[in-house]
């Protein structure tokens, strides 16, 4: 069975002067964060923007495909730390997302660096939202496992 999540996003204005918000539909997590151009290209300035909500997104899935990825492995994870950084930027005559890094720090029993580094890259190209995004957007990968004892 599919699963089907909704937001919603409302904007009154010009792009560069205007302003908007966003919210959850499904979850109702989170109400009217704001969004504005200038949290887009600027600083945020306590506004989120479409890219940082991507970015969101992308840790997310990243770290649960790559939970399950670990464990048919044989080598369930402790802890993983996700952090993707999208890039947002001006392209011909348009703007685009240009790339999403992440980066994972992960206390996972088990496992060498080796063996978590070709998880995580396999993870990469593999997470739906990956999968969403591949052939658009460059995708790439940082992995270090933590000490147990840190």
């Amino acid at each position: 069975m599919a699963a089907t999540r909704t937001a919603t996003a409302t904007w009154s204005g010009s792009l560069a002067q205007g302003s908007g918000t966003v919210t959850a539909g499904t979850s109702q997590l989170f109400t009217d964060l704001p969004v504005s151009w200038s949290s887009r290209t600027e600083a945020p300035d306590g506004r989120t923007s479409p890219e940082e909500l991507l970015a969101a997104a992308h840790a997310a899935c990243f770290s649960m495909a790559l939970s399950g990825n670990l464990v048919r492995a044989g080598t369930p994870p402790d802890h993983l730390h996700v952090s993707a950084t999208v890039t947002f930027d001006k392209v011909g005559d348009g703007w685009s997302v240009t790339a999403s890094q992440l980066d994972v720090v992960g206390v996972v029993p088990g496992a060498d660096e080796a063996s978590f580094e070709a998880a995580s890259q396999a993870t990469k190209d593999g997470c739906p939202i990956s999968r969403a995004l591949a052939g658009n957007v460059e995708l790439s990968v940082s992995a270090a496992l933590e000490d147990e004892h840190e």
